[in-house]
């Protein structure tokens, strides 16, 4: 009985661990079906989330593969897929045969551009805006990544390095050779490449920032900077390729003086050249009304002596007696046409030749071009040099007085001293500018640009002003043969612009008599070859120079560039995808 007893209760316990060994099995079982689980879900988000990223970094990568092609070829943004949605405001064509682009495809069927080094793995396809690259030197490119199944898109805004990116921009630290008398073929070269007596003497007349300068503003010279006591408040560069002190920290005289406050540390750093254009001659080009695909708005041309008067209500008054055409056509100009936007021809009351002027409404995003009076047989605003004929009926070669040789629109004013024999020539294609801006236009000349008064926006977010000068751009300070004063309006000057002086200088007419003019505020940039005198002693303006911080972004309509550019991104964003993994649009 006992063993029968024993050997039921040993079937029991076998039947009792059979069950605990399928059931530990099964939780084991559960436990690595579930561990398999969570790696295969971790493997795939980890796929998502490196596709995700890749997507992005392939995005990356076509902006700076658009920026290269850019570099290569200042007009490539001129290229694009018209049929791109984000092309739809803008004039661009596709590139063809061997310059064919497989980033500007579109749809299903259309082609990527593959990511180097990604081995097929990662691709983009990119779309551009140029539609504001004429009036603000700024392009949109709108990048899409894509990787494994997923895309991304970021926006980019790329505007080209110019002369605008800094408030003071020179190529030569030394006084234009033009005023100074120095010798060009000696002094016209960098004193970190070899001019004379660099911080001993001043052979070339050099010229130092002392300690009443604030440049509160990005700076750049191509040349060796002299700096005293002076305050930089932005990066300063130079293109100086020293290791040592990129600075010469002396004064006008030679003389050794006190350390300069550069607010940002390393300054001045080291930065290439940049390369200025020979002439502001390319800006003729948007007055020519023959080259539609080019120029479809054609600016307006005046000729001779030009007087500007901005008026706050966005128009201005132009008097220029010598203009016959404010439109030409051919390069050289062979024919021309008279716009009413840019102010009737003639002698009457309120036309361009009367003692008033003509007021018109500024050419919104455009340039204003004044050139020399031409005496070429067959250029519609050609004038003979001599005999009858060769000068208009409204004008003549005269100053304020009457009397005194001028250039007939009341330069020089009465008993003003003319600074030299160049100044205020009777054909010479000078523009005299004051007044208060509303709108945004560029103003230049194919000689000196004169501010003859304050030159202000009237809303300082929306309104931009470019002044191009081919020669001087002078700050208006007349004196009497005596050296005292004529100037009217008081004391200081404000001057809201971004101002260049392609072949000169930017300076202050009469800087050395005249006797204390105030402070000179500048709200804009100042570009210029040769660095221009503001002050000489007691006489002059004090400076006061303050960044338009919306250069950063955007430029006055048609600025001059630099010879040589890159583009830089100067916003960007990411946007919903604009295609999905299979190209189409969402």
């Amino acid at each position: 009985m006992l063993e029968k007893l024993k050997g039921r209760r040993g079937d029991d316990e076998s039947g009792m661990a059979l069950i605990m060994v399928i059931g530990i099995c099964s939780v084991l079982t559960i436990l690595v079906v579930a561990a398999i689980s969570v790696a295969i879900t971790s493997m795939n988000k980890a796929r998502t989330d490196q596709d995700w990223s890749s997507a992005m970094a392939a995005a990356y990568a076509g902006i700076e593969e658009y920026q290269s092609r850019l570099a290569n070829d200042t007009t490539y943004f001129q290229y694009g897929n018209s049929s791109a949605t984000f092309s739809s405001a803008s004039s661009v064509t596709l590139p063809t045969g061997a310059s064919a682009n497989p980033a500007f495809g579109l749809g299903t069927s259309g082609t990527w551009a593959t990511v180097a080094g990604s081995s097929g793995a990662a691709e983009f396809r990119y779309e551009v805006d140029n539609s504001k690259y004429s009036s603000g030197g700024t392009l949109r490119l709108r990048s899409t990544g894509r990787a494994g199944g997923e895309t991304r898109t970021i926006v980019a805004d790329l505007k080209q390095q110019g002369f605008i990116d800094f408030l003071y921009f020179s190529d030569y630290e030394i006084q234009d050779p033009v005023n100074s008398g120095k010798s060009v073929s000696t002094c016209v070269k960098y004193a970190w490449a070899g001019r004379p007596d660099t911080g001993t003497s001043n052979a070339c007349s050099e010229i130092a920032f002392g300690s009443y300068d604030l440049i509160s503003g990005p700076a750049h010279s191509n040349d060796t900077l002299r700096i005293c006591e002076a305050t930089f408040d932005g990066a300063v560069t130079t293109a100086n390729p020293s290791t040592g002190l990129r600075y010469a920290k002396v004064n006008s005289l030679g003389q050794s003086c006190s350390n300069p406050t550069f607010t940002v540390p390393g300054s001045p750093a080291y930065s290439p050249v940049i390369g200025m254009p020979a002439t502001n001659s390319q800006l003729v080009k948007e007055v020519r009304s023959d080259i539609p695909a080019e120029v479809p708005r054609p600016g307006c041309l005046y000729t001779g002596p030009t007087e500007i008067t901005f008026l706050s209500n966005g128009k201005m008054t132009v008097k220029s007696p010598w203009t016959k055409a404010t439109n030409v056509a051919g390069d050289p100009a062979t024919s021309g046409t008279t716009p009413s936007a840019c102010g009737v021809v003639g002698t009457g009351s309120g036309q361009l030749g009367s003692s008033g002027g003509a007021t018109i409404t500024v050419p919104e995003y455009n340039v204003i071009y004044v050139q020399n009076v031409p005496s070429t047989t067959g250029n519609p605003n050609s004038w003979p040099t001599s005999g009858s004929g060769s000068s208009p009926s409204s004008s003549s070669c005269k100053g304020a007085d009457g009397s005194t040789t001028g250039n007939g629109i009341g330069y020089p004013i009465k008993n003003e001293e003319a600074p030299s024999t160049s100044s205020y020539s009777c054909r010479n294609g000078d523009v005299f500018v004051s007044g208060t801006l509303k709108g945004q236009v560029t103003v230049a000349s194919e000689n000196y640009v004169y501010i003859t008064g304050d030159v202000k926006y009237s809303n300082s977010e929306s309104d931009l002003l470019g002044l191009v000068g081919n020669n001087a751009v002078w700050v208006w300070n007349p004196v009497k043969s005596s050296g005292s004063s004529l100037a009217t309006g008081g004391s200081n000057r404000r001057i809201d612009a971004a101002i260049l002086s392609v072949g000169h200088t930017f300076q202050v007419q009469n800087y050395a008599s005249g006797g204390n003019r105030g402070t000179l505020t500048v709200n804009g940039a100042i570009a210029q070859k040769y660095r221009g005198i503001v002050r000489s002693g007691t006489n002059g303006y004090a400076k006061n120079y303050q960044y338009d911080e919306r250069f950063r972004y955007t430029a006055p309509p048609k600025f001059l560039s630099p010879v040589t550019t890159t583009y830089g991104v100067s916003v960007w964003i990411e946007v919903s995808p604009a295609f999905d993994s299979a190209g189409n649009y969402q």
